[in-house]
């Protein structure tokens, strides 16, 4: 009999041995910890995070499994995070097109090496885009730039074509990039195997695909005079960069009184203090004619440009159904498309949604009356019935608590940097947790919120005709999509909430104006109870308004109606960071790095804000 021999072991455990052996290998470290469990392969601070494989696993999801490995293995390897920081541009279009072709860059590096390991992510690479929805694309505004350029570096780079899956989106811009920048493309694999030089390479190609955006004043290179590309010339981006720059220092005092430190509070002192002050009396006095109170601490979701913040102009902005943006026969294709979505997350997120429901019955359904002349025989008294028959006082019934009217909104940031793996968990778990909610009597309401267009959109071609005012404030066209109304059942909006997965929707975004409009409607509601979560994976980001206004424009703003919600709002506010620290904004945040906790994330807090109202 052979000794020794654990019966209980998985037989996948030899494998998971074997490659974090091979992972700790190709980067060159033997201290690297490797690791398996829920989730999307990612890399953090030394740590490889790889999916836990199936018991008995294909032969596919293997060779999947091994080009994540190899691909993280050649990031710790050939990646210096540091420096990936000082050279990349700031946000962006550029910003993800420099990490798609970086990863392509170092991923090209192990393949021109070692023939397993190209066969290994050309694997991983296949199964990325085995959704196809990229196969017959033809239009740009569906087809991501980060990914296509990505692709087409590693073409250049390997010699491996993209996968058959990817057709239409590569060849929407293959012609477009190699008449813009084919001499930048040819110059990227002179220094493939040098991270900085390469870098730089990328930047000017970028600067020729007229993405430069991103770059700040902090990076090597001479970009920054380059800004936005102007639809009437190229140089109007950089007389408005010149010109901030030469306003911030002395536009920094006045942004002070509503800085961090302030957030809605007027100051005693400074020039826009007095002028404020005489408004507000003559305010006071006309309405002291009137019968209208007089309110002399104004908001910020009221009145935002009493707190510095401008729009040049509204007229452009809309507030739009799901539906009207796509044909019945779209919206039911990518319907299907998250349906098997949701069939490989529905075993963890049905988990969750589970207990997310025992916890709300729960509640609704917790309490008992006790000493009753009828109902339950009480155990805990059946002394009492013997030693005192006649005593009818033996008895408890079940009583409903007045469990509180409760309506949830879902705030989901429809940004570009959303694109991929985080809209499709976003919309995933924005489905199901509907769908969980909506059976234990809480309506939920599911709005996201994005640009209408890249750079400006018609409000910057109306402000460029009226020969560029400075400081004008948000300049670019928001859009407010409506997914799911509150009122709305679930069954009626299933198709809308599949629009998250149109590519084009996804394009900037400006998170205080959208936190106060899903605000504004939550608050219109009549239940007792209102909790907004907000769902973003960074600040705010529109490249036309940041040109040419002050630094963090965007971003005090977002801080100042934070503020108001947090501080004289009944809306209970919690938000979720997908990749980014959201904590420095909201009191009550938490931060993933992982696309694939969303729905546990989304949950914990949920449950979290039930057990404290029901502890309270």
């Amino acid at each position: 009999m052979t000794k020794g021999v654990n019966r209980n072991l998985s037989p996948i455990e030899p494998f998971k041995r074997a490659l974090t052996g091979c992972v700790r290998a190709i980067a060159g470290d033997k201290d690297l910890t490797v690791s398996y469990g829920l989730g999307v392969p990612v890399i953090i601070d030394g740590h490889i995070n790889l999916p836990e494989p199936n018991r008995i696993p294909s032969k596919k999801e293997l060779a999947v499994l091994r080009g994540w490995s190899d691909s993280l293995a050649l990031t710790a390897s050939c990646h210096d995070q540091s420096m990936h920081d000082r050279i990349a541009p700031g946000s962006g279009d550029a910003r993800d097109v420099f990490e798609a072709v970086e990863r392509a860059r170092v991923e090209s590096i192990g393949a021109q090496r070692m023939g397993g390991v190209a066969l290994n992510i050309t694997a991983k690479i296949e199964d990325y885009y085995a959704h196809g929805r990229f196969m017959e694309v033809t239009d740009r505004e569906e087809a991501p730039l980060a990914d296509a350029l990505a692709l087409l570096v590693r073409e250049r780079l390997t010699g491996i074509s993209p996968p058959k899956t990817t057709h239409g989106m590569v060849e929407c811009w293959r012609s477009w990039v190699e008449e813009r920048a084919g001499k930048e493309m040819s110059q990227l694999d002179k220094h493939v195997d040098d991270q900085e030089l390469f870098g730089r390479a990328l930047r000017e190609l970028l600067v020729a695909l007229d993405l430069p955006e991103g770059f700040t004043q902090g990076q090597d290179g001479s970009q920054d005079d380059e800004g936005d590309q102007d639809p009437e010339g190229g140089k109007d981006s950089a007389d408005e960069n010149q010109q901030s720059d030469a306003r911030r220092d002395q536009e920094t005092e006045d942004q002070n009184p509503r800085g961090e430190d302030d957030l809605g509070e007027q100051e005693d002192s400074g020039e826009d203090a007095p002028s404020d002050s005489s408004d507000l009396d003559d305010e006071g006095l006309v309405e002291a004619e009137t019968s209208q109170p007089w309110r002399p601490n104004l908001s910020v979701l009221d009145d935002p440009e009493k707190f510095g913040y401008q729009v040049f102009s509204r007229e452009y902005d809309e507030e739009v159904q799901a539906e009207d943006l796509s044909r019945p026969e779209e919206l039911e294709r990518l319907r299907g498309v998250l349906d098997n979505e949701l069939k490989n997350l529905s075993s963890v997120v049905a988990r969750l949604a589970n207990r997310l429901q025992r916890k709300l019955l729960a509640q609704q359904n917790r309490s008992w009356q006790f000493d009753l002349e009828e109902g339950v025989l009480d155990a805990a008294r059946l002394t009492r019935v013997i030693s005192d028959p006649m005593q009818p006082l033996s008895f408890k019934r079940e009583s409903e608590s007045d469990f509180r009217d409760t309506v949830v909104t879902l705030l989901i940031d429809n940004s570009g940097s959303m694109r991929g793996r985080p809209i499709m968990v976003a919309a995933c778990s924005a489905d199901i947790l509907a769908r969980t909610l909506e059976r234990c009597g809480v309506k939920v309401e599911i709005l996201g919120f994005t640009t209408r267009a890249w750079k400006g959109g018609k409000s910057r071609e109306a402000w460029l005709k009226v020969d560029k005012p400075q400081n004008p404030g948000r300049l670019n066209d928001l859009r407010h999509i409506i997914y799911k109304p509150a009122d709305a059942p679930w069954r009626r909006s299933r198709r809308s909430l599949a629009l998250m997965m149109r590519e084009g929707i996804l394009k900037e975004n400006i998170d205080g104006e959208a936190l106060s409009w899903a605000h504004k409607r939550l608050i219109k509601r009549p239940e007792q109870r209102r909790i907004l979560m907000v769902i973003s994976d960074g600040a705010p980001v529109d490249d036309s308004t940041s040109s040419v206004n002050t630094v963090n424009y965007l971003e005090n703003h977002l801080r100042h109606v934070i503020h108001e919600i947090e501080t004289n709002s009944p809306v209970e506010l919690i938000a979720i960071g997908i990749g980014h620290d959201v904590t420095r904004y909201y009191h009550s945040a938490v931060t993933i790095s992982d696309p694939a906790d969303l729905a546990g994330a989304m949950t914990d807090k949920l449950v979290e804000l039930f057990d404290k109202k029901s502890s309270g």
